[in-house]
């Protein structure tokens, strides 16, 4: 069967030909225009709706001209025998005619008139591979048949008479003087006055090559699949899929070899998708072009980290300006780092997300989980693939995971629609179908800060429409560069890449998919002027308010309070503010609240001393220490101790060093070996030692017992040590 897929306006954008290689259009009666119907009812067959099927005056006439002339001048033939002779062809012969007849008499007697001329509009032949009025309205002029001019409507009336010997685009002056013919004729009954036809016989026909439809190939390979209907119905908005197609030929130019791309535009109220570019080219076989990267499972990069913080506001785990830790971390066997190699020590989350930094993003993961995290995601309908046997581990918000791109773009409807994940709707039927992912005041304030507005301004100074938020991504070995944006009426996804997964090096999520964001966002913001005032408004949820929060402790402190080291303010939600999120593995006793007593000139002495008064300290996690100022370090924070009623256990405590090992060595590891066994010792210090490597709790030893680690992995450690008068030596060093 013939098929055709059509943009929302009813634009062909596909066509499948049939098994014998002839595509329609298939329209009803009231979808052509009125001239048109004049001029075929006319021309063809004036008594349609009169006779039974076969009009006997008609049948003489003819007979009578052909025997005059000598010639055929016409055939007699009504409507309804054309649509006979179109279902099942026959011989000319006297038994050919007489079958002619009889199954004209059957359409008769089971269809209605409208119902026969519906068939024939559909059905008449238009020149080469084109059947129907309204597969020849779009090939010929451009146009759907409802639009036609009476021109053009004469035009196609008489056109199935002769189609190829008549066809407009190859044949022009025998199209113009068949097309007079039925103006003659439309004079001659009075249909059209002479004045009228006289002007249209003015206007010479010539129209460019024949062209197919050649749109969203690939979402019209998909749909096929998942329709019966000769007409498959989309929501695509032709006029600009045909521009971003234009726009990805010429960055095609651009990209390295076998290089594809795929584009997706939604209109996050509806969730109709205007604009689905599966690939670069679909005829360029070097990039792969017939491979749909919008359904191909790819690495998501960073696109989930957002994800993850909108989970952990809503889980109270953090809010926008919590500390979080940006250092180097081993998770068992899994180290991650920064796309740019270094660290920033003491981040909030707002910023951490906004710069894509990965150890405060696996920090949030590793306090909310990752099983939880994959089953949520899979809850909203948004699937995320591990390999056999698997389970979701703290990799995959950095990539670690397989995911499609339009199941991706439509989890980030949750930040555009209240923290409901919608689906897709490919087709005006297709159903909205949403479920919660997060809460409204969590998409929120994760817009937001992907919108560059994380710092809370009075209500009167938040943009009533979101300014243009985007996340990029880029996976392990640059094989995916992702950014996916969401303006004030749209969802916007972008990958690049090579189908075949093959790293392109150098072409990350900032440096490739950005540029196109930006210029697809300029071309929606500048379509129409109009649209943009009926995008949805973005007010701030009721649940989100505004909080002045001190670091390190993350919660608010009264003014003056000395424990504030920095003061922020940050979007909180439902009136919540946590404190700090420690990481997983760090003892309590490095970081948060130090309780000890002081006398009345503020040193440090015993609980039982005279005068003592009790005080709390706030510190910053150890793992931080490195990147601190030398006075926010945990040496200059603690008071000096009084040497005439010292602390307990701080009383004629040395130095702490750490030894066995310099500052910034270099270790290899012995030839035939897999592993370094790293000896250290510790001297000065009072009590236990605390060990710590890359910030995550190692042992625990006694003052004289060494510490002894096997490492196996190579690359940059930081050893640390704490002991129980609070001192704290690190030393830095490589495993070649």
């Amino acid at each position: 069967m013939a098929k055709v897929v059509v943009a929302e306006d009813g634009t062909p954008l596909w066509r499948f030909a049939d098994a014998d290689g002839v595509w329609r259009y298939s329209v009803s009666l009231d979808q052509v225009s009125p001239y048109y119907l004049e001029a075929l009812l006319t021309y063809e067959d004036r008594w349609f709706y009169s006779h039974p099927g076969i009009n006997p005056l008609s049948i003489g006439r003819a007979v009578w001209q052909n025997l005059t002339n000598q010639r055929v001048i016409s055939g007699g033939s009504t409507l309804s025998m054309q649509v006979a002779r179109l279902i099942e062809p026959h011989n000319k012969t006297l038994l050919g005619k007489m079958r002619q007849v009889f199954r004209t008499l059957q359409l008769e007697w089971h269809y209605s008139k409208d119902q026969i001329l519906t068939i024939y509009i559909n059905r008449a032949p238009y020149g080469g591979t084109l059947q129907g009025i309204g597969a020849a309205s779009w090939a010929y002029l451009d146009k759907p048949p409802s639009e036609l001019t009476r021109a053009e409507a004469a035009l196609l009336a008489v056109l199935p008479q002769a189609p190829s010997r008549l066809r407009p685009d190859r044949y022009p002056d025998r199209a113009q003087e068949a097309r007079d013919k039925v103006l003659d004729r439309l004079e001659e009954f009075g249909v059209w006055s002479h004045e009228r036809v006289s002007d249209i016989k003015q206007e010479t026909v010539w129209l460019a090559e024949r062209q197919a439809p050649q749109l969203a190939p690939l979402l019209a390979r998909r749909l096929l699949a998942e329709s019966s209907s000769d007409v498959i119905h989309t929501t695509i908005d032709a006029a600009l899929q045909r521009r971003l197609e234009d726009m990805v030929m010429g960055w095609k130019s651009q990209l390295p070899p076998s290089t594809s791309m795929g584009i997706l535009v939604v209109e996050h109220s509806t969730m109709a998708v205007k604009a689905y570019i599966g690939s670069a080219d679909l005829n360029d076989k070097s990039r792969f072009g017939h491979v749909d990267m919008i359904t191909a499972w790819r690495s998501p990069g960073s696109t989930l980290k957002p994800f993850a913080y909108g989970m952990a506001l809503d889980d109270g785990l953090i809010h926008a300006e919590s500390l979080l830790q940006d250092v180097p971390r081993q998770f068992g066997d899994y180290r991650p780092g920064n796309f740019d190699t270094g660290f920033s020590g003491p981040v909030s989350a707002s910023d951490a997300l906004v710069r894509s930094l990965n150890l405060p993003a696996v920090q949030v993961l590793e306090a909310y989980g990752p099983k939880r995290f994959t089953g949520n995601m899979r809850n909203a309908g948004i699937v995320l693939r591990f390999p056999l046997n698997s389970d979701p581990n703290l990799s995959l918000i950095l990539g670690g995971t397989g995911m499609r791109m339009d199941q991706l773009v439509s989890g980030y409807s949750a930040f555009v629609r209240q923290g409901k994940v919608a689906a897709l709707r490919y087709r005006p039927e297709d159903p909205l179908i949403e479920r919660q992912l997060i809460s409204r005041g969590a998409a929120w304030i994760v817009r937001r800060t992907l919108a560059g507005e994380a710092r809370p301004v009075p209500d009167n100074q938040i943009s009533d429409i979101t300014p243009l938020a985007w996340k990029t991504g880029t996976s392990y070995g640059y094989r995916d560069a992702w950014t996916i944006g969401m303006n004030g009426g749209y969802l916007i996804g972008i990958w690049v890449g090579r189908p075949d997964g093959t790293p392109v090096a150098g072409q990350f999520g900032y440096a490739t998919a950005v540029p196109i964001l930006h210029q697809i966002n300029h071309l929606l913001i500048n379509r129409n002027s109009q649209t943009i005032q009926n995008w949805p408004k973005d007010p701030r949820p009721p649940t989100v308010s505004r909080a002045v929060i001190c670091w390190p402790q993350g919660q608010s402190l009264p003014a003056g309070d000395p424990n504030c080291r920095q003061r922020r303010q940050a979007w909180i939600l439902d009136g919540t503010i946590p404190p700090t999120l420690p990481s997983i593995g760090q003892d309590t006793g490095i970081g948060g609240w130090l309780n000890l007593w002081v006398n009345e000139q503020g040193k440090r002495v015993a609980s039982d001393c005279h005068g003592a008064i009790s005080k709390r300290l706030a510190l910053w996690p150890i793992a931080l220490e490195t990147w601190l100022p030398l006075s926010e370090r945990r040496a200059s924070r603690l008071p000096e101790r009084d040497e005439t009623c010292p602390p307990i256990g701080y009383d004629t405590s040395p130095p702490l060093l750490i030894l066995g090992l310099k500052e910034g060595a270099i270790l290899k590891k012995l030839p035939g070996t897999q592993s370094l066994d790293l000896r250290l010792d510790t001297q000065g210090g009072r009590g236990k030692r605390w060990w710590f490597i890359n910030g995550e709790t190692l042992m625990e030893t006694e003052a004289d017992q060494p510490m002894v680690k096997t490492l196996t992995l190579s690359g940059r450690y930081q050893i640390s040590v704490l002991d129980e008068s609070g001192q704290v030596s690190s030393v830095s060093f490589i495993l070649d």
